[in-house]
């Protein structure tokens, strides 16, 4: 693809992000603006179903993560990005990603503080192993740390045990201290809280937790119930030395360390001897994300991640092979025709400003974990550089339940951190696609919760602006049935060019996308 359209007048009135480039003659030097139409044209339905037929047969075995199936697929996208030629993101030329995780399975042992023994599963719930002996307990109250308060302030708990209480505080006035109104704070949300004071004694050096949350006890004890019943429970990443253990404790137990904790909100040390005692019996399973890059040529240090994952359930009970056409071959593949898009783009001298990073990340179907590994444990390029990211999952199926034109796509995010990333993505649309960009999903309250579902979560949780583009659910949604016949290539490849169009868009524009909704990490 050689031969570039110069479209510099059409152009002018639109989102006046397009790459420019310069020509030079013998007498004067011509702004030439190049037009990606040429490229995303080399995104086509014949070679999208090429590679799905092969990437979702039955050989890959559901692409299981950490089964051979999933080694097969990281085995696949390795040997196409050579193929294209494009480079591996990581300076030594491999691709993968060692993503290192773990299958739980319920912790042994017992804890003691002073002389009273406590058993797990009775008095308290653990998922992990959690030994040491620690002449105290550092008591938190809500264990939050906010620029505008902090339950850690003045309190030392490098390798200690710390206390903590579920919510978060009140002033006199009966406002919410963290946000300083009466709305609560992103510390009482049930989904994102757990994690943030996790987080937060991580930070501060804590070795273990004890946790006392009432509301939610329960929801930990069926779970625990569960992996007792069946020897084991979800897969998860690696423990870390630096990560401290969490216990969950009954009403019982927690007021048996302090009486007062439904009421005390200030922080202190109480003088009780702690003796852990549980004993991981976690299986370790290797696994792999894969991770391909072209380097932009103006600003190299700026990163646009492209992601999808590349696992799937693999095999039934029934010995049924859950192929994973769309859920998520579909995007697998798409992100192999943008980066060959792209490609061609570069050796046609017009690779993108900002460089393209190609994530296939691992263990989505089990929580998210291989993009979690490349966010908060591993990336491989900064995330304070990463000015974007695009996920791509499911994009090849229709909604049944939808009603309107087929010629339509889900955005999910668009608009949660960046206005600016929701102008580009409806401009770049209205100039190339004419897709319909449906947000029925993109609202707040939406019961499928979907922005919290995919990989796109842990980039944005870090103030990274992203897009989650979705075809919504069917009938074969993890089940069988989900096979490359059932995928429309028409609609999977109008999909594809409206994410290259977009990815243009952000690499090549003179500014990196606004951030102008920052979260509160």
């Amino acid at each position: 693809m050689k031969n570039i359209c110069l479209l510099a007048l059409a152009l002018a009135s639109g989102c006046n992000t397009s790459q420019k480039t310069i020509s030079e003659t013998a007498t004067n030097v011509v702004d030439v603006v190049v037009d990606p139409t040429v490229y995303a044209q080399t995104i086509t339905e014949e070679e999208l179903k090429d590679h799905l037929y092969t990437y979702a047969s039955d050989e890959f075995e559901g692409r299981e993560t950490g089964e051979p199936g999933q080694k097969m697929a990281v085995d696949y996208l390795k040997a196409a990005y050579e193929a294209m030629e494009v480079p591996a993101a990581k300076r030594n030329g491999n691709y993968l990603q060692e993503v290192p995780l773990e299958m739980a399975k319920l912790p042994i042992g017992s804890i003691k503080v002073d002389e009273q023994s406590f058993e797990v599963g009775e008095a308290f719930l653990s998922f992990s192993a959690a030994e040491g002996h620690y002449n105290e307990i550092v008591y938190l109250a809500y264990g939050i740390e906010e620029d505008n308060y902090s339950d850690y302030q003045g309190m030392d708990v490098k390798d200690k045990v710390v206390l903590i209480k579920s919510g978060e505080p009140k002033a006199e006035d009966g406002t919410y201290k963290v946000s300083g109104t009466n709305k609560k704070s992103i510390w009482s949300n049930n989904s994102e809280s757990l994690e943030k004071r996790l987080l937060a004694a991580k930070n501060n050096g804590a070795k273990a937790i004890l946790y006392f949350d009432p509301a939610n006890y329960n929801r930990f004890k069926r779970y625990f119930s569960f992996m007792k019943s069946n020897g084991t429970g979800r897969m998860d990443l690696k423990k870390s030395n630096g990560d401290p253990s969490l216990i969950m404790l009954t009403e019982e137990m927690a007021k048996s360390l302090l009486a007062e904790i439904e009421t005390l909100d200030k922080a202190q040390v109480l003088e009780r001897s702690v003796d852990l005692g549980l004993q991981s019996a976690n299986i370790e399973i290797p696994s792999e994300n894969v991770v391909a890059y072209i380097q932009g040529f103006e600003k190299p240090d700026e990163y646009l991640v492209i992601s999808s994952h590349l696992d799937h359930i693999g095999i039934s009970s029934n010995g049924k092979i859950n192929n994973g056409a769309d859920d998520d071959g579909s995007g697998t593949v798409a992100m192999l025709e943008i980066a060959e898009a792209f490609k061609k783009a570069a050796d046609t001298g017009n690779g993108p400003k900002r460089s393209i990073v190609f994530l296939h990340v691992t263990g989505e179907e089990k929580g998210l974990l291989g993009s979690q590994y490349y966010t908060d444990v591993n990336p491989v390029f900064p995330l304070s550089q990463t000015v974007a990211n695009l996920n791509i999952d499911m994009i090849g199926r229709i909604d049944p339940k939808r009603e309107g034109s087929r010629e339509y796509i889900y955005l999910i995010g668009s608009d949660k951190l960046s206005q600016d990333l929701h102008q580009l993505s409806e401009q770049v649309n209205e100039r190339y696609t004419q897709l319909e960009l449906d947000y029925a999903y993109n609202d707040e309250n939406d019961p499928n919760r979907f922005y919290y579902r995919s990989d796109h979560y842990n980039f944005a949780k870090n103030n990274i602006p992203i897009i989650f583009y979705f075809n919504g659910t069917h009938e074969d949604y993890h089940r069988p049935g989900d096979t490359p016949d059932k995928i429309n290539y028409d609609l999977l490849t109008q999909r594809t060019q409206l994410i290259f169009h977009t990815a243009w868009e952000i690499a090549n524009r003179d500014e990196r996308v606004i951030v102008d909704n920052e979260i509160s990490k």
